[in-house]
């Protein structure tokens, strides 16, 4: 089973929530940018809280876990 498998969360749902609450401030340019910030699992879980602490919006765990599915199976693949 590969890494990216075996991460928790189900990545419709993060893709859901991802066209709901991050696609207005992020495109996939975010993502794919050669110089991107994030560049593990624990920094995409960092950014996706400080996002939520900026527009102040709560995430539970469960819906950080379904953007991070989500985000790593379609752009980081950690």
């Amino acid at each position: 089973m590969s890494a990216q498998a075996a991460l928790p969360g189900d990545a419709t749902q993060g893709k859901r929530l991802y066209d709901a609450s991050c696609r207005s401030c992020h495109d996939a340019g975010v993502y794919t940018r050669k110089e991107r910030r994030v560049n593990s699992l624990e920094a995409l879980r960092n950014q996706i809280n400080g996002c939520a602490h900026m527009t102040q919006q709560n995430i539970s765990d469960t819906n950080q876990r379904d953007l991070v599915k989500y985000l790593n199976e379609t752009f980081y693949k950690f």
